[in-house]
């Protein structure tokens, strides 16, 4: 029925506490971060099974970080039009069915296709966890909410290739995809049984708005994500990795020319940036999201290069930051709403900075184990100051009616920041290599291939170097990080508190 320019849902009544709700959507929220890395760990098994090439089952992961990508955007925005529960529950069928449809795959491309619509289920369920915070939880608790939001995205990135390794030694590959199907079920029935129905806004679809930005970043995105696969050059006759970037930066720049330019209601509201901290927490999210993936790849294949462990073994050593991480994630959150969260994010944000710093200095051979846990045991200090500070910033102040926008808008950079990470680090490890290690690069084509089990103990000298001179990359961007957080200004809910704090008791009659 709309009223005053929204439509209100019919159906249950808020109830009296949001936790049960958000804990029924972070279930699928994990399941969906879970999934980004756990193929990795079973790529040579998939290889070996389906007859595949290197070329090919890249694109078994590929796809789905293409699929989940470029349409957040939009997905957020159909989160207000039609209510985040309702596209929850859409999108996680969707997810569960192609789960499924994964496991029960013979062919390699048709494991890629099954793998683009799980990305497109993701895409749909990722913004309304966010939103539903931001439209269920009282701007001063946002922050204790959002701690939890922030702990399962820090230790999905953990349970991924740990419950990867012990499935496809285990099971085979294959339930990777099946383990989905039962955790996806029991989300589906909680989030029918607690998500309550919210308030939906009537809106126009941009559709020219629509069509840019889905073009836009999948250029953006499949050129950063692919460039290095292509060697940063030609894909096929005259299209090249720079072209398409090119291209979707020309694009996305049309893009947010006709979003200032529509007088209607345009797909993003370039006025939510307006808000200071809106605009600053995308920045430093973006750095976060860079340097989460990029720290990754040095990390294991020093692990597995130089220190000799399998895969499992490796993911391991990241126990003592997800732990960490989890442990002091509900105690920041209760801080964010207390205090200043520039604070707070900005302690996270040099703890991160410094624990990579730390790790690149001391990657050398014989490094003792106990030794490398120092700085992954500080990753787990930044992790748990980082994720909840930020995302409740970003939040705290936008209206209701936007709030999938700004989640979609939030997510989206995001996701680019974990895209710019993984092409940059590729190609920098690839140039530590050709430094360090000149014989072995001019061997290798001067890439840095995944198989670095098998390396010689006489080149791990030079290895172990490169990747420590590499760890220095995703530092250094997180300083950028910092300046956006220290940059923070006071929350309006902090400032509601100072100016009732600061009036003065009415006298006595």
């Amino acid at each position: 029925m709309a009223v005053g320019g929204s439509a209100v849902t019919a159906g249950k009544a808020l109830p009296a506490s949001p936790w049960p709700a958000l804990w029924a959507m972070v279930i699928g929220f994990f399941m969906i971060l879970v999934d980004s890395t756990i193929v990795s760990v079973a790529t040579p098994a998939i290889m070996s099974d389906l007859d595949a090439d290197v070329d090919a089952v890249v694109w078994v992961t590929s796809a789905y970080l293409l699929a989940y990508a470029v349409p957040l955007l939009i997905t957020g925005r159909l989160g207000d039009r039609f209510g985040p529960g309702r596209v929850y529950l859409v999108g996680l069928t969707i997810f569960t069915l192609a789960s499924l449809w994964c496991g029960l795959t013979g062919s390699i491309g048709a494991l890629v296709a099954a793998r683009v619509v799980q990305g497109l289920g993701a895409s749909l369920m990722t913004p309304q966890t966010m939103a539903v915070i931001t439209r269920t939880f009282p701007a001063e608790t946002r922050g204790r909410a959002m701690s939890l939001w922030g702990a399962v995205a820090g230790v999905a990135t953990l349970v991924g290739p740990i419950l990867g390794g012990v499935l496809v030694d285990g099971l085979g590959w294959e339930w990777i995809f099946f383990i989905n199907v039962p955790v996806g079920v029991i989300a589906f029935v909680l989030a029918v049984r607690l998500v309550p129905a919210l308030e939906t806004h009537v809106h126009k679809f941009d559709i020219l708005g629509v069509v840019l930005s889905a073009i836009g970043m999948f250029l953006l995105v499949f050129g950063l994500q692919e460039g290095q696969a292509y060697d940063w050059g030609t894909i096929a006759g005259p299209i090249s990795v720079w072209s398409l970037i090119g291209a979707g930066i020309v694009v996305m720049a049309v893009f947010l020319w006709w979003q200032a330019r529509n007088k209607g209601e345009p797909l993003v509201t370039l006025a939510l940036f307006r808000d200071r901290n809106f605009s600053l927490a995308n920045v430093a999210i973006t750095t976060v999201g860079f340097a989460i993936t990029a720290m990754a790849f040095p990390l294991m294949f020093y692990a597995q290069g130089v220190m000799g462990l399998s895969p499992t073994r490796a993911a391991l050593l990241l126990v003592p930051m997800a732990v960490i991480s989890g442990v002091l994630a509900l105690w920041v959150g209760r801080k964010t709403d207390q205090v200043h969260p520039r604070w707070l994010a900005g302690f996270g944000m040099l703890c991160f900075a410094a624990s990579l710093f730390w790790a690149g200095a001391i990657l050398r051979p014989g490094l003792p184990v106990w030794e490398l846990l120092l700085p992954i045991a500080l990753l787990g200090v930044a992790n748990g100051f980082v994720w909840a500070p930020i995302a409740t910033t970003a939040t705290r102040n936008l209206p209701m009616s936007s709030a999938g926008s700004g989640a979609g808008i939030y997510n989206t950079t995001r996701q680019v920041g974990a895209v710019l990470g993984s092409a940059a680090i590729a190609t920098l490890m690839a140039s530590r290599i050709a430094a360090n290690l000149p014989a072995a690069a001019a061997a290798g084509g001067g890439r840095a291939e995944t198989g670095v089990a098998q390396l010689p103990p006489a080149l791990h000298e030079g290895f172990a170097t490169a990747m420590g001179q590499a760890l220095y990359l995703p530092a250094a961007v997180l300083l950028i990080g910092f300046v956006a957080v220290a940059s923070f200004a006071v929350p309006r809910h902090l400032a509601a508190r100072r100016t009732a704090a600061a009036q003065p008791e009415p006298a006595p009659a």
